[in-house]
């Protein structure tokens, strides 16, 4: 499947299973992204993050981070807003109560890029609206 073919199949908005299916999706490309770098689809990568933004389910947060982390390329195309659909202060709070080195890396990203002011002026809504308009720009 490419980034067009799940745009149509899901939208931007899944739910229920489809939700398991793009979680399937995603996790498959960063296994092939993180095999050697170009193997995975990173703009397909970046569009199931997209759509696990946009459902907001907190255990999802450390899927979307491995796929980010997968390579360069993963890294650059998926930006770390997508960590927080459930908010940026929520997340944080996941993230320090897994206790577990991925979170903790993650965690320290997010703080970072904080710091750096790269969420100056984040809103979950405003990051979707973002989105909705790059991947249906007519709609």
């Amino acid at each position: 499947m490419d980034e067009d073919e799940s745009l149509e199949r899901y939208g931007l908005h899944p739910a229920g299973a489809d939700l398991d299916e793009v979680r399937d999706l995603l996790t498959a490309e960063t296994r092939l992204e993180r095999r050697a770098q170009g193997d995975g689809d990173t703009e397909l990568m970046k569009l199931c993050c997209v759509q696990l933004f946009n459902a907001a389910v907190l255990d999802d947060v450390l899927l979307i981070w491995r796929a980010k982390s997968a390579g360069m390329d993963a890294d650059s195309s998926i930006d770390i807003q997508l960590l927080c659909g459930s908010g940026l202060g929520r997340t944080k709070a996941y993230l320090s109560g897994l206790r577990l080195p991925e979170a903790e890396a993650a965690l320290r990203r997010l703080l970072h890029c904080e710091a750096a002011r790269d969420f100056e002026d984040f809103s979950v809504a405003g990051y979707s609206a973002r989105y909705a308009a790059y991947y249906t720009p007519d709609a």
